[in-house]
């Protein structure tokens, strides 16, 4: 049995300097980690899907956050670092990546051991989308230096959150 990999929002609308919600220069320090795991989780044989952040123009969500990440846009698109990768991608218009898409029917399909979870924000679209796998009993792994946001207080607290209250595995690339 092999590991799905969800890689959320590792998009031009987060992870370039100038947009609405860039994540800072920190959080672009994961794009090499990500490219790493990515390789790993392929030799293996685990499945890659792309989460991808994808609003109508008049999204309720601009009453909360910067109009970001609009259909038809550059700012929708996975950064030209990971874009060799792409094999799937998923649009989603919530946090959760399981909230109207088919995600749940392609996980039931691939059935795999784990789903391991990449990407920003870890305190939003990260969390969320644990947060639904865990309720359908998926085991899940975060990799702890494959996600960052532009909130470092809200990162770590979405990270304990995740490990104690949702029962997620924190893990690390790095070597121990």
């Amino acid at each position: 049995m092999s590991n799905v990999v969800l890689v959320v929002d590792m998009l031009i609308g987060f992870m370039e300097p100038g947009k609405n919600l860039y994540c800072g220069d920190e959080a672009r320090q994961i794009i090499p980690n990500i490219k790493r795991l990515i390789e790993s989780e392929q030799a293996a044989g685990s499945s890659i899907i792309f989460i991808a952040d994808t609003h109508h123009p008049d999204d309720l969500e601009f009453e909360m956050f910067p109009v970001h990440c609009v259909r038809g846009t550059e700012e929708c698109e996975v950064i030209p670092e990971l874009a060799d990768y792409v094999t799937v991608t998923l649009r989603k218009r919530r946090y959760s990546a399981f909230y109207e898409t088919d995600l749940e029917k392609r996980l039931k399909t691939l059935n795999p051991e784990k789903i391991i979870l990449v990407g920003v924000c870890t305190d939003i679209c990260v969390m969320h989308t644990t947060a639904d796998a865990r309720n359908r009993d998926y085991a899940v792994e975060v990799p702890i230096d494959c996600v960052a946001s532009f909130d470092p207080d809200a990162h770590r607290h979405a990270l304990d959150h995740m490990e104690k209250i949702l029962g997620a595995k924190l893990t690390s690339l790095a070597p121990s």
